[in-house]
């Protein structure tokens, strides 16, 4: 019989025998979020619980001797075996309740479709929330994209108002990306979802400062952090060709241990644990890049972090330490020609090393909102390898491709780095851009230019509208851009592209503006508030007249008065812009209009 359970056994009189149904019950847990001043704390019947966690769904023996108590589903596919198994090893669940993306075509205005959602939801709820192993209800991950609409904090409140009334016994949480620009998605939870009790928070690159920027927020509910790790591959550096860098296994563990010092134990009184993510292994981006464990279930750098955190125990037999794999080149690659590699590995037990090399395609498919993506082709007899030295047979199809080494202790512990690298052929020559004198005007009635076109529409770009000699309130001089959006939803956007339409980085053109040290322009609204988003150098692919360099104001709210906005330029390659100008903004539930004026790139003295 399995513990917390009690078994109703009715007894019924069928054709003068008696036949027993056994009809199985859950005696649920209760747990209870209790504040007190500004300190909270989990209660699970009736004892204090800090999370522990990991997000997935298997390997749920190892993450107990590691030292973990809890984990993270963003659904219920496949729940009841989860549940099953966690209540067999101890461990609890926050039930994700998945809610669909706007970016994947889900509209939140569509009240039958936001309905049948709810209806949904409320039915996993109604279904599982008598087990013992359920400690919260995870609803949503990421759903609020970067809308700032509240007809999805509504929805999720009217869903969490209802797994209120049906399951009194577990708090609820709704889990974003990151806190937005000036915490707004806090704001937006506080004003629009008073029956939502936590507040779930995935951060990567951000994690050093969540605590800190959380306290300055003021919100009146505590935290957990949902998702942490390493550095995302929408943060890290690219190649020259557009490839995430990803960082070697060993990095990720400091990028594990330091984030959930920062976000969790810095701040004990309002942060009620974390679910580092992954406890398993997947293709996103990479086929390493999340995965705390290999697929085979060994363990790498990240579990003996996290084991140690939540221990307060080092591991006793640590996985290898591995630095990055060093090349002669990367790029300009010979199709058919043999590549030299090698990597330093050591072992702090000192372990023999047995090692792994394989070389795969790279898609450079950069991972968002963990879309799920198709594992890279693996090139059969690529390398030969040495240990830590290895013979890459480079394939005669030009392309990106990955080099992986991994390496093994034979005590359950593994670590792994990879290096991008491009076939391509020598290179070729490429057309210099144009030195400009500076400060040289993008848009400005004092100079004219010829070098970029505002030809790069985006988006719902048939609500886009620009006059480029609007004659009314002009910052100076006598015209000033005026660009409206006229749509309610969606977005749109412009590009100032050298040349015109050129979106690939195939022509020649672009101008080289070495020296300046800023990109300054004026801007306005036409009632004060609108939300913009101003960028310069979008081209990040791998073409000869790509970008060398990128820079983004992003969510600037702007004021009906003419204001002073600057990116800096500073230690950039400003060799070859090709992408001179450019604005975005997404749908705000009204038609959009605001004003800029004398785009400068400039030289501070």
């Amino acid at each position: 019989m399995m513990p917390n359970r009690k078994h109703v056994i009715s007894v019924l009189l069928a054709f003068g025998c008696v036949a027993f149904h056994a009809v199985t019950t859950f005696a649920g847990s209760k747990v209870v979020l209790q504040k007190n001043g500004d300190q909270f704390q989990l209660l699970r019947n009736g004892a204090p619980y800090r999370v522990k966690g990991a997000g997935g769904t298997s390997n749920f023996e190892k993450l107990v001797s590691a030292g973990g108590n809890s984990i993270r589903t963003w659904g219920v596919e496949g729940l009841d075996d989860v549940l099953k198994a966690a209540e067999e090893n101890g461990l609890t669940v926050c039930v994700g309740l998945w809610l669909q993306h706007e970016r994947h075509g889900f509209d939140y205005g569509n009240a039958a479709a936001v309905q049948a959602q709810k209806e949904k939801c409320l039915a996993a709820v109604r279904k599982y929330k008598d087990h013992p192993a359920v400690l919260v209800w995870g609803i949503g991950n990421e759903m609020e994209g970067e809308s700032r609409q509240p007809t999805i904090w509504k929805a999720v409140d009217e869903i969490a108002r209802s797994v209120r009334q049906i399951d009194p016994d577990h708090p609820t949480m709704t889990v974003i990306a990151e806190l937005g620009a000036e915490e707004y998605k806090l704001r937006a939870i506080e004003e629009h979802c008073p029956n939502i009790d936590i507040i779930g928070i995935n951060s990567y690159g951000g994690i050093p400062t969540v605590a800190d920027r959380y306290r300055k927020a003021k919100s009146s509910k505590p935290y957990i952090v949902t998702e942490h790790g390493p550095i995302g591959p929408w943060e890290t550096g690219k190649t020259p060709w557009g490839s995430a860098i990803e960082a070697t296994s060993t990095a990720k563990a400091t990028s594990f241990a330091n984030g959930y010092r920062a976000a969790v134990l810095s701040e004990p009184n309002r942060c009620l644990g974390s679910y580092a993510f992954l406890w398993g292994n997947k293709q996103e981006t990479t086929a390493t890049w999340f995965g705390m464990l290999l697929p085979d279930g060994t363990r790498l750098g990240a579990v003996d972090a996290m084991s140690a955190l939540w221990t307060g125990q080092p591991v006793a037999n640590r996985c290898p330490e591995i630095e990055q794999i060093q090349l002669k080149a990367d790029r300009y690659l010979v199709p058919g020609s043999k590549l030299s590699a090698s990597v330093v590995v050591s072992d702090p037990e000192g372990d023999d090393i047995t090692m792994r090399w394989l070389l795969t395609a790279d898609s450079k498919t950069i991972g968002v909102g963990g879309d799920s993506q198709d594992r890279e082709l693996e090139l059969a007899n690529a390398v030969k390898s040495d240990g830590t030295s290895a013979t890459v047979n480079l394939p005669m199809q030009k392309g990106a491709y990955r080099l992986f080494a991994y390496a093994y202790d034979g005590q359950g512990g593994a670590a792994v780095t990879n290096r991008a690298i491009k076939v391509e052929g020598p290179p070729m020559d490429v057309e210099a851009a144009p030195t400009v004198p500076l400060p040289f005007a993008l848009y400005s009635d004092k100079a004219a230019q010829t070098i970029y076109a505002a030809s790069g529409y985006m988006g719902n770009a048939a609500a886009v509208k620009m006059d480029l000699e609007f004659r009314t309130g002009a910052h100076s001089g006598a015209t000033c851009l005026r660009a409206d959006y006229q749509a309610n939803a969606n977005w749109g956007g412009v590009l100032w592209q050298s040349p015109a339409n050129d979106w690939d980085g195939t022509k020649p053109g672009g101008a080289n503006l070495t020296g300046a040290t800023a990109l300054e322009f004026y801007a306005r609204g036409e009632v004060g508030g609108e939300v913009v988003n101003f960028v310069y150098g979008v081209l990040e692919n791998d073409e000869p007249y790509r970008d060398t360099s990128k820079g983004e104001l992003a969510n600037v709210k702007l004021t009906k008065e003419w204001k002073k906005y600057s990116i800096s330029l500073k230690g950039k390659d400003l060799s070859r812009i090709k992408t001179g100008f450019g604005w975005s903004l997404a749908g705000q539930g009204k038609p959009v209009t605001f004003y800029v004026d004398d785009i400068l790139f400039v030289k501070e003295k």
